[in-house]
């Protein structure tokens, strides 16, 4: 097997385990959600506790194995439960509307919570788009993350960063909705409620890009760099040496 073929292997296998919570944690819940009441036709209590099953024994299956709670499944199990109880919310036009910022509101907290305890939430998001399968930047990323490398410390602020920023978009975003739920028209707000979460999603995307993944991106490629160099200049003195 050449070393090509090995970093090829190498780089698949990384982005398959970066991806694979995210696809685990959120996109079954999500889809399976979407497919239950659309698809299947059931009411949106069923969907939604059907749709609990993947990451209700995910977060048990961590808990007993490793004896650590996943932190992305836990809050999508938390979001789902939020839901279930919002959904005996019936009767009030007004009152419908505003239900459905409970998950982004749940969803805030969960994040700017997950910050103060020291692990970012988003960070499962942000990381594979970063690293990009990227054998050398996934060694780089542990460096920084684990406070080997000179960059650590802003590293790690940037990574906070990012996560406040979403966490704090979300809350902004259910406080928006909740407003709009009891100040404008039913028949406006209805539509005007996708708008609002559509442009606080990109605006969100521009900011966290700007103040936190953009640098973060800075400082991962001059741990690269850095490492290639060390080891470059390694490399003469160990041929010296024998």
């Amino acid at each position: 097997m050449t070393t090509k073929t090995m970093n090829t292997g190498s780089q698949g296998q990384s982005m398959k385990n970066n991806f694979a919570p995210l696809i685990v944690d959120v996109a079954v819940p999500l889809g399976s959600y979407y497919l239950f009441k659309d698809g299947f036709g059931m009411s949106t209590f069923a969907a939604l506790a059907w749709s609990s099953v993947v990451p209700a024994l995910r977060t048990a299956w961590t808990a007993v194995k490793e004896r650590t709670t996943n932190g992305l499944a836990l809050l999508i199990l938390i979001v789902n439960v939020v839901g279930l109880l919002l959904s005996f919310v019936s009767g009030d036009p007004r009152l419908m509307l505003a239900k459905d910022s409970g998950v982004s509101s749940t969803v805030g907290i969960g994040i700017l919570i997950s910050v103060a305890l020291g692990r970012p939430m988003m960070t499962a998001g942000l990381k594979p788009f970063l690293v990009k399968g990227d054998a050398a930047k996934e060694a780089a990323w542990q460096r920084l993350a684990s406070g080997a490398a000179s960059g650590s410390a802003d590293f790690r602020r940037k990574e906070r960063t990012f996560s406040v920023v979403w966490g704090v978009a979300l809350l902004a975003e259910c406080i928006a909705r909740i407003v709009g739920a009891y100040t404008i028209p039913v028949d406006t707000m209805i539509w005007l409620g996708g708008v609002i979460m559509i442009g606080v999603m990109a605006v969100t995307f521009l900011v966290s890009g700007g103040l936190a993944a953009g640098p973060m991106e800075g400082i991962l490629a001059a741990e690269v760099k850095d490492s290639e160099a060390a080891a470059a200049t390694a490399e003469p003195a160990v041929a010296v040496a024998a």
